[in-house]
């Protein structure tokens, strides 16, 4: 116990880069986060890592496979440190002093060794700033780097990772980057960054994020240098032991349809049962049937991405032919799948089903297991909201190379 390592996870979300820590062997202390439903994506998946610690998990497996009620589930095997260490509460202003006093109850005058996490990517990303009239200059969520970097100052951690999306560095000419990095300098850090590819780390996604990181002055401590993954695997190898859906099919538990493949093998994403939960797929109206098939086909046959301009007259809706022209996007089942985001949540248009025996959207576990997170992962508040989860979430294999090569050094 002496060895712990502790850490907070600022703007947690369902916790993907919290995943990859508490896999590497980190103790978290708190997680603070705006959303309730990712919070009780957070408790569970905390209850499931104390079971995990008792030999107990089959009474995981008794909750998520819904012989028992969540209620029944957090009253029997839950406690108090767990839940009060999820704090529902907005990072800023007053709230801090309210965080602070509850993330010093559970310390109990421990250190804190590690802060993680990473800010609201929306106002940084080029589609935010391209959707806003403002270009994002007057959204408050620019400079919540500076709450982040009040836990720093408080909490004095050894080391921190900032994780965000590529557009941090363009954001107003490289002016909040700056900013930031000078910001965290002043509080006493060295720090580097570097931009990694999530397929590097075996996530079969094309996904490119800003990992920054930064130490103590005076440590011996570097900037990681991270394994690679070499072997290349492609999207069909998490698609093809599942059973097939129907769009609206509610599958919250089924057997698993066909055998394992060497890459859920490899990276432990089917872990440990006989069955897969979450694996449903949104309803559509016949018309995006029709436009999905249409993209389908141009995919697999040519390579092609559907352009709106190119639907059938029938089948359009607007007469904006020149924005969002690629809104239709099919999953690529023979390489990487392109960047899974929140808008997911919203409408499955930019992540299709790659068959046209299955023409619907991808399901929540498709999803997950794109972001790389293991099958009992388990994501609170129903569909919707595991879809925005796992859009907004850091991949937890990405998370867990980080985690560990930064425990070698610790």
């Amino acid at each position: 116990m002496k060895n712990k390592l502790n850490f907070i996870d600022l703007f947690s979300g369902a916790g993907g880069l919290s995943e990859g820590f508490i896999t590497a062997g980190f103790n978290p202390i708190a997680h603070v986060e705006i959303d309730k439903k990712a919070c009780d994506t957070l408790e569970t998946r905390l209850v499931y890592h104390k079971l995990k610690s008792e030999n107990k998990t089959q009474n995981y497996y008794d909750y998520i496979s819904e012989k028992m009620t969540r209620e029944d589930f957090l009253k029997k095997f839950g406690n108090s440190e767990i839940s009060n260490s999820v704090i529902n509460i907005p990072i800023g202003g007053k709230n801090n002093d309210v965080i602070f006093s509850k993330i010093d109850k559970l310390l109990k005058k421990e250190k804190i060794d590690l802060i993680i996490g990473g800010p609201p990517c929306q106002a940084y990303s080029l589609v935010g700033r391209n959707r806003d009239k403002d270009r994002m200059k007057n959204d408050s969520r620019n400079f919540l780097y500076k709450e982040y970097a009040k836990f720093l100052k408080k909490y004095t951690p050894k080391v921190f990772v900032f994780e965000n999306v590529m557009g941090l560095i363009t954001a107003e000419e490289g002016t909040y980057f700056k900013n930031m990095r000078t910001y965290f300098k002043r509080l006493g850090y060295e720090l580097d960054f570097t931009i990694q590819k999530s397929e590097h780390f075996g996530v079969l996604q094309k996904r490119r994020r800003i990992i920054l990181i930064g130490w103590q002055k005076g440590t011996d401590f570097n900037y990681p240098e991270f394994d690679k993954v070499n072997e290349e695997y492609a999207v069909s190898q998490i698609l093809s032991d599942l059973k097939k859906l129907k769009p609206g099919e509610l599958n919250n538990v089924t057997k698993y349809a066909n055998p394992t493949t060497e890459y859920l093998e490899k990276f432990e994403i089917r872990n440990g049962v006989d069955f897969v939960t979450q694996h449903v797929a949104r309803p559509n109206i016949e018309r995006d049937l029709k436009i999905y098939k249409i993209a389908i086909k141009k995919w697999l046959k040519k390579s092609e991405r559907l352009r709106y301009p190119d639907l059938p007259t029938e089948l359009k809706t607007h007469k904006n032919e020149k924005s969002f022209v690629d809104r239709y996007k099919v999953v690529d089942i023979n390489g990487l799948s392109h960047t899974m985001v929140a808008h997911i949540a919203k409408d499955g248009h930019h992540y299709i089903y790659p068959d046209t025996k299955q023409v619907r959207s991808l399901s929540v576990r498709e999803a997950a297991r794109i972001q790389s997170f293991p099958d009992n992962f388990f994501f609170e508040g129903g569909r919707t909201a595991a879809f925005r989860q796992i859009g907004n979430a850091v991949p937890p294999l990405m998370a867990n190379e980080i985690a560990k090569k930064i425990k070698e050094q610790l």
